[in-house]
């Protein structure tokens, strides 16, 4: 049985948070440590991503991006790979009897 790593960010920028550890910005993606490649399968070499192994990848569909965030793209393939399979995004408010 093979053990499965949580999944890291990788980013195209980054800021200093209030605690002035450097947080992820611009466009996240998902990246397991170790690898050289994010789960979208972008390579971190030549599109220049910064890993960032402290901070847990764990954005839904659901997830909004406004425009006080510093992040302004979440990589919807990423998201697709780390989320679970036959998970939904929404729910039914008013079923059928």
């Amino acid at each position: 049985m093979t053990r499965t790593r949580a999944a890291a960010v990788a980013a195209s920028s980054e800021f200093p948070g209030d605690d002035g550890v450097r947080q992820p910005a611009g466009e996240v993606h998902a990246w397991t440590p170790g690898m050289n490649q994010t789960l979208c399968g972008l390579a971190l070499s030549r599109t220049r991503l910064r890993r960032f192994p402290h901070v847990r990848f764990d954005f839904r569909a659901t997830d909004m991006v406004t425009a006080g965030d510093e992040i302004r793209h979440i990589c919807p393939r990423c998201v697709a790979a780390t989320s679970r399979r036959g998970e939904r995004s929404w729910t039914r408010t008013a079923p059928r009897p």
